[in-house]
């Protein structure tokens, strides 16, 4: 066990994805045919895809640390607000990855969402973009979820998909401001929605290249030390 562990680490170093992302990955992906010496025979691999909108510094678009961060900074330019947050999918749940602006008590009681009382949560399951213009009187949310995000000083909310090619969600993007909304320009919105579509082909990208890259390597490299 102890071994395994640590073989997990050198690869999710190496590769420079998170050790929970690969442990999910490890778990989640079906596992190659006992004697095979190649996990994914045939993968083709591609280039990471453009990012003309985020502000990104150069030989960063391959990290998802470097993406996420200019994903939020956008987004937060665009509905000029100090406080927002990104979470990725993590099987049929949200976790928190990246914030700004935000509490301890907010991160933490919204570290995992897995229920349909958040507006994040809504926006994922219906594939579009979510505007809660006044927290304090939304039907979507349960009181724990409406106090969680007023004390951290957020009055209103959009939360914007960050989707596949193919339309699946892969995480969601979300700006909180300090007094309730009116509504975003048809611009906006537009922007808004790029970057959702940007950002997630951006992290489909990810998952089937550096990831599974990453599995590879942790499979390659345990079979030599099998032999």
């Amino acid at each position: 066990m102890g071994e395994g562990f640590e073989l997990l680490r050198a690869v999710s170093q190496q590769f420079n994805v998170k050790l929970r992302t690969l442990a999910d990955a490890v778990v989640r992906v079906p596992a190659p045919d006992a004697d095979a010496r190649v996990w994914f025979p045939g993968r083709r691999r591609y280039s990471p895809p453009r990012l003309p909108a985020l502000a990104l510094e150069a030989g960063s678009r391959g990290s998802q640390g470097a993406v996420l961060k200019a994903v939020l900074h956008r987004v937060l330019s665009i509905t000029q607000t100090p406080m927002g947050n990104v979470q990725l999918k993590d099987g049929h749940r949200l976790h928190l990855t990246r914030h700004t602006g935000l509490n301890t008590y907010f991160t933490e009681f919204f570290a995992f969402v897995d229920d349909a009382t958040t507006s994040c949560a809504q926006a994922a399951s219906q594939h579009r973009q979510v505007t809660v213009r006044d927290v304090a009187g939304a039907d979507v949310f349960d009181e724990a979820s409406r106090y969680a995000i007023l004390q951290s000083g957020s009055r209103a909310a959009h939360s914007v998909p960050l989707t596949s090619s193919r339309g699946a969600v892969m995480g969601m993007v979300s700006s909180h401001h300090e007094r309730p909304l009116t509504a975003f320009s048809t611009a906006q919105l537009a922007a808004l929605q790029q970057t959702g579509t940007d950002a997630g082909r951006w992290l489909s990208w990810h998952w089937s290249t550096v990831v599974l890259d990453a599995l590879e390597r942790l499979h390659t490299t345990a079979i030599r030390r099998l032999h």
